[in-house]
């Protein structure tokens, strides 16, 4: 799968941890930034990984910052972008089961220590079950077309 994934300064380390962990199992990887330490505004970062899949270049991104909140935030402001926060394998499976979401954003906090590897695996491989859900989630981008247009 081709991805963009980027963080701010909080997220650095996580980042690169989940960067050398997409290469190993054979994923692309688009890698936006940050690159060190240094602060940045996360609001930065969350539009080159939201440019990137709203305009096809990847299948989906993964935003890291402290909290992942923020990045969530900035990434929804996006056309056809589906941040969610996810803070655990549940949370993680269900935004794609049920809402489709296309970046998964994380908090560098919560994961600093703690392998992220299985909450990835389960975000990469949960395909969306369409449904009832597939009309929820065209009611979201209805909302977004009628606000756009105004």
């Amino acid at each position: 799968m081709k991805l963009t994934i980027g963080s701010d300064h909080r997220g650095y380390r996580v980042k690169q941890k989940i960067v050398d962990f997409l290469n190993k199992t054979g994923h692309s990887c688009n890698d936006v930034g940050t690159n060190s330490d240094q602060s940045v505004d996360y609001p930065d970062i969350a539009q080159a990984v939201s440019r990137d899949v709203c305009a096809g270049d990847s299948e989906r991104g993964i935003l890291i910052c402290g909290t992942g909140i923020g990045m969530a935030i900035a990434a929804n402001k996006y056309p056809g972008v589906r941040a969610a926060s996810c803070h655990d394998e549940i949370t993680a499976e269900m935004s794609r089961r049920h809402n489709d979401a296309n970046i998964l954003c994380l908090s560098a906090d919560l994961f600093g220590e703690r392998s992220v590897e299985q909450l990835l695996q389960l975000w990469l491989n949960t395909e969306f079950e369409g449904g009832r859900h597939a009309r929820r989630v065209q009611k979201i981008s209805k909302i977004e077309k009628s606000l756009n247009s105004e």
